[in-house]
């Protein structure tokens, strides 16, 4: 599955980015979003399960962060508002390697339990 991410930038402190990504040639069942930052190398941000609309987003992301899929079944969108330089980072998609994963538990994933993953697209919140 190739993986592609969009739709950062830089933003002001308190501003908004909607992040897409798509996953071409074949449909996901679960899907996340992930962010590297100068705190955390690998962070699991906010995930979904597409066949029962579960999702799981990090506390920090709680209020600001919306996670959601679009009707084509092969993107996923992260909306994010009220953004922080907290949040600046490189954001990248994944899949689990294997089945139908839990959102929380998919967010927890890492390395060699997670299969495709995509370039990400990089998220800079500064004034």
């Amino acid at each position: 599955v190739r993986i592609v991410e969009s739709g950062g930038g830089l933003v002001q402190p308190g501003g908004s980015l909607r992040l897409s990504c798509t996953a071409y040639e074949s449909q996901f069942h679960s899907i996340g979003w992930y962010r590297q930052t100068s705190a955390k190398d690998h962070e699991g941000v906010s995930c979904i399960n597409t066949w029962d609309g579960n999702t799981w987003t990090t506390e920090s992301g709680k209020g600001r962060f919306t996670i959601s899929t679009g009707n084509d079944k092969i993107t996923v969108y992260l909306q994010m508002d009220n953004l922080t330089p907290n949040d600046t980072g490189l954001y990248y998609c994944a899949t689990p390697r294997f089945g139908i994963t839990p959102p929380q538990a998919l967010c927890a994933m890492s390395g060699d339990a997670l299969g495709s993953w995509g370039q990400g697209t990089q998220v800079t919140v500064s004034s």
